[in-house]
């Protein structure tokens, strides 16, 4: 594909391709003033028929085994990479980062779509439990699908993120909705619509368009479940309007992730490739990424200067250009709010190094950021505190174990974290004390994070768990048949 091709897609509802007059516009973030695409708006109509398709597909969805869903699922992703080159051309385009890493994004959601489809032997295994003095029954305790699934994702790894929840909900028995971002709709309507069009009529449908009409997503009495990938400040907001219809949630919110760096870690070039791409990739925006790096004080030149050799390297430019290797970021206001927080550094007094030059020619104005490190911050800063969402990482020196542990839980977060040392019982020791979901030992980041473990996070990084079993029954409800026990029964009367 071209950077000179305008896409446009369509909403998907009940198995028919809708198109509107109004549409939305996609921004190319490195190429100011380019439209990539155009996305159909739906209206609040339009998305009451989506709610009403997948609603109406519910029953016989439901009724299905759960290895006759795997089979049907199996075939609708079949041929799902023949057009990943252009799939990833598009994202590229509609967020800026690098063409590799698009092509990424469409690849994990084949690979956790596959993954979830292994679990079909664990969707309906429930347990028994005996009769029990005073307790004349016998009681099957199973799980039921939910029904209806609102899926929001959002624009950094839009695709890959949706691989996380839509193939878990579908074998739970669930039919689905899934909101695209409003800012990267294009590359995830075509992939999404590809697997829908060959399930049946209601069970995947897509609706993009502003959020302003796409509150019965969340709201709506016949929906009974959302999954929302995104800011605090969203998560928060979801959590309101689901309140109103208790509809149930999960929430995937941002990160303030420590990377904790013991007195014996491994600072080898291997290890320092993993920090920088767990910092940096997708120009630091993902939530998973390192946010904070604590290091004990005597290692702290040897990995300041490790990072620094690689950011020297650093090529900011297209995302679709060759020998780019960092794009923009994703929207003006981001690049605002990383360029206030480096800023703020500076005038503190923080040792701030910067790396890269701003490209020119017709990106001179798009949304990049030179990537920076930031020295020994005074703790108090914005580039501490909250998360950066750009390229730039604190470095942070210590003294001792209890005092890395201290200031890496000192955050309103609990998504991620990680630790980095040579002995396998330090690494446990630290790691099993950090407040938050998952942990990475010698390594930090989305490219070594186990796509059959759970996933979510703690305080206000979200609740629930992606992913894996864990992850099938974030869509399902228990049940417990009771049978009453004769024999029991009449054991209890004499």
């Amino acid at each position: 594909m071209s950077d000179t091709t305008t896409v446009r897609t369509g909403l998907y509802i009940g198995g028919e391709e809708r198109f509107t007059d109004e549409v939305l516009a996609v921004a190319d973030p490195g190429k100011p003033g380019v439209v990539v695409g155009e996305a159909a708006s739906a209206s609040a109509d339009d998305v009451d028929d989506a709610i009403a398709a997948a609603k109406a597909a519910f029953p016989d969805w439901s009724a299905l085994s759960a290895h006759e869903r795997a089979s049907a699922m199996a075939s609708a992703i079949a041929g799902i990479a023949d057009d990943r080159d252009e799939d990833a051309a598009i994202l590229s385009q509609e967020n800026g980062k690098i063409r590799m890493e698009g092509w990424v994004d469409a690849l994990v959601f084949e690979l956790r779509w596959n993954l979830a489809l292994e679990l079909a032997d664990d969707v309906d295994r429930g347990t028994v439990l005996e009769p029990a003095p005073g307790i004349p029954v016998t009681t099957q305790v199973g799980y039921q699908p939910l029904g209806v699934a609102s899926l929001i994702v959002p624009f950094n790894w839009p695709i890959a993120i949706l691989g996380a929840a839509l193939p878990h909900a579908l074998l739970a028995g669930n039919t689905t909705i899934v909101k695209p971002p409003p800012s990267t709709p294009l590359a995830i309507t075509r992939v999404v619509q590809r697997v829908a069009e060959k399930l049946p009529a209601g069970v995947l449908n897509v609706v993009t368009g502003k959020d302003e009409n796409m509150s019965a997503l969340i709201q709506s009495p016949d929906v009974a479940k959302l999954c929302f990938t995104g800011s605090v400040n969203g998560g928060k907001k979801m959590m309101e309007m689901a309140s109103a219809s208790l509809t149930r949630v999960t929430l995937e919110l941002g990160g303030n992730d420590a990377a904790v760096f013991a007195e014996d870690a491994i600072l080898d070039d291997t290890h320092l490739d993993r920090l920088f791409a767990g910092i940096y990739d997708t120009t630091g925006q993902i939530c998973m990424n390192a946010k904070r790096v604590y290091v004990h004080r005597s290692r702290l030149d040897e990995l300041v200067a490790g990072l620094e050799s690689r950011l020297e390297k650093v090529v900011l430019g297209y995302g679709l250009d060759e020998g780019t290797t960092m794009g923009p970021l994703h929207q003006p206001a981001q690049k605002k709010f990383v360029d206030e927080i480096i800023q703020e550094a500076k005038d503190a007094g923080a040792d701030v190094r910067e790396f890269g030059e701003l490209p020119g020619g017709d990106l001179a104005g798009g949304n990049f950021v030179r990537p920076a490190i930031v020295i020994d911050p005074d703790p108090s800063l914005r580039v501490v505190t909250e998360e950066q969402f750009g390229p730039v990482i604190p470095v942070i020196p210590f003294d001792t174990e209890d005092e890395a542990v201290a200031a890496a839980n000192d955050t309103w977060g609990g998504l991620c974290g990680s630790v980095w040392t040579a002995d396998p019982a330090t690494a446990q020791r630290i790691g099993s004390q950090l407040e938050c979901g998952y942990v990475w030992i010698n390594d930090h980041g989305a490219p070594r994070l186990d796509l059959r473990a759970p996933f979510g996070g703690m305080k206000l990084s979200g609740f629930g768990r992606e992913q894996g079993v864990h992850g099938v029954r974030a869509f399902q409800d228990t049940r417990s048949i009771a049978t009453l026990d004769e024999e029991a029964l009449a054991a209890m009367a004499h």
